[in-house]
């Protein structure tokens, strides 16, 4: 069932929750915790102060934070100003956080104290008068401005809160796996769409829920999720700076956490912190996960292990998130990513001829609804190309089974052609990961005179530090056929992921070029 009565502009709920919750904390961190009450309040002052300072209707803000508190805020009180609120990865390289305040003329930079210095060469590169609001605990120095003056100090004017529910909220940039970052622009009505579709119909999220979130926030998974979806059900949330399999498993144990979020390589490598120890909670109800393939044993290991549902869903940057859920209980299909979301259409189509494909058969995936973005910012070829005739095409490709469910099966510009035979990257990375000793592994291309492409592995050893390659080589053997078995095994310290999980191949094939 929809829940329609949570599609509604940011600051009527930020209204309504102050009013209805209260005292209650919405978000905390290692620092600081805000009360919807004090969350609507904050963002009110946050955004009067910009106006005052001439921050226009549609000016875009770079939020350029690690996870924190203000992280949260800044993504609502953007809505407020009725600027654009733009998703900066905080680990990213410099040049490519430059690149993203150059492409969306962001007008404020929000930035804490990590990042300042950066900030700092960004700006002065740019040549363009640039407002920086600082989240610090320190002294704040004469080139930027105290974001926390800002949200305690009684601005002159009020928040503009006239953004309306199509007009564009937030830009996020694709993650870059292939090529140059795209500024995808997305709506109120899209986001709150998923979590009116999925995150409290589907998953159960509600003003009862304490959540847990390892994710990066400025990813669209999180940012729907756990910044979003969090406050738009009135829920508590601690968010952590970053991912770390010991302290997610010390407050998993410690604290009354309900619900938590991941992407699979963050429950592969809480499964290894946990062998021969064990896990314990009274409270833990469900976790979900999206942004990569989620390999159907690791799936079921980890709900073997923990006593919880995980389940997975899919969706992308461009469609704001989710396009298919599997629901709790029973029905699931491990190993798929459930089924679309209400008001979501999906097709499987041919890429060749552009007709649908049968059960069973592979296709590249397209979807239809409320939820798709408005386009990419500046890119007006790259926008019609992805989104024609309502359709967004998203490059990935699935299988539907009979009963709808859709597993998806790779990338079209992942595919491996090695002598004319097809090989997809998961297909074999799903057996890598069950063999012992293995904590990770991505699969990737290169090039052969005579067979024009052939499949490499690189993994990542487990804790124990070593890899059993005649093992790996054996099990690939045994599960796939002749062609897909990587011809040389690497190992790796990490595989170079998005903040999402997905892979960052052109990483690895940078490696394999370099040696």
């Amino acid at each position: 069932m929809l829940r329609v009565e949570l599609i509604r502009p940011i600051p009527q709920l930020l209204v309504g929750h102050a009013a209805r919750f209260g005292g209650k904390v919405a978000f905390y961190d290692d620092r600081r915790s805000v009360t919807y009450a004090d969350l609507a309040e904050r963002t009110r002052r946050l955004a009067g102060n910009l106006v005052d300072e001439g921050v226009a209707h549609g000016d875009r803000v770079l939020i350029y934070l690690d996870n924190s508190v203000e992280t949260a805020e800044a993504y609502l009180l953007t809505t407020r100003l009725g600027a654009v609120g733009v998703c900066a990865n905080p680990n990213a390289a410099p040049a490519e956080v430059a690149y993203q305040l150059g492409d969306s003329d962001a007008r404020v930079v929000i930035t804490d104290d990590a990042h300042l210095d950066h900030v700092r060469t960004m700006v002065a590169a740019r040549g363009v008068d640039t407002l920086v609001l600082l989240v610090t605990d320190g002294a704040v120095p004469p080139d930027a401005r105290s974001y926390e003056t800002f949200a305690t100090a009684e601005p002159k004017n009020a928040p503009r809160d006239d953004l309306g529910l199509d007009d564009v909220a937030w830009m996020l940039y694709t993650s870059g796996t292939t090529g140059r970052p795209k500024g995808v622009l997305l709506t109120q009505r899209s986001c709150l769409w998923v979590v009116a579709a999925c995150w409290a119909p589907i998953v159960g999220l509600t003003p009862a829920d304490r959540v847990l979130c390892p994710l990066p926030l400025f990813h669209s998974y999180a940012l729907d999720l756990c910044v979003l979806g969090v406050f738009a059900v009135g829920a508590t949330e601690r968010i952590l700076p970053r991912f770390t399999t010991s302290r997610v498993l010390e407050l998993l144990t410690s604290e009354p956490f309900t619900f938590m979020p991941g992407v699979p390589t963050m429950f592969q490598y809480l499964l290894h912190g946990t062998r021969g120890k064990g896990f314990h909670s009274t409270t833990l109800r469900m976790c979900v996960s999206a942004g990569a393939i989620m390999p159907a044993a690791l799936n079921a290991e980890f709900e073997q292990e923990f006593g919880v549902q995980l389940l997975e869903g899919y969706g992308i940057t461009e469609t704001s998130t989710m396009v298919t859920m599997n629901t709790p209980g029973g029905g699931r299909v491990l190993g798929s990513c459930g089924l679309p979301l209400p008001g979501v259409g999906v097709r499987l189509v041919d890429p060749v001829t552009g007709e649908d494909v049968g059960v069973g058969e592979e296709g590249e995936l397209w979807v239809s609804g409320p939820n798709i973005m408005q386009g990419y910012h500046n890119r007006a070829e790259a926008s019609a190309e992805a989104l024609h005739l309502g359709w967004y095409h998203t490059g990935d490709l699935g299988r539907r089974d009979a009963n709808g469910f859709l597993t998806i099966s790779g990338r079209t510009k992942e595919l491996i052609i090695r002598g004319g035979e097809n090989i997809y990257p998961a297909e074999v990375e799903a057996v890598l990961l069950k063999v012992a000793g293995v904590a990770d592994a991505a699969v990737v291309a290169r090039k052969h005179a005579d067979l024009g492409e052939v499949p490499v592995a690189f993994v990542v050893p487990d804790e124990a530090g070593k890899v059993d390659e005649p093992a790996l080589l054996a099990a690939c053997r045994q599960e796939l056929s002749h062609f897909k078995v990587p011809e040389q095994i690497l190992e790796i310290d990490a595989i170079p992921r998005t903040g999402s999980g997905k892979i960052m191949r052109f990483r690895l094939q940078e490696r394999l070029i370099d040696a």
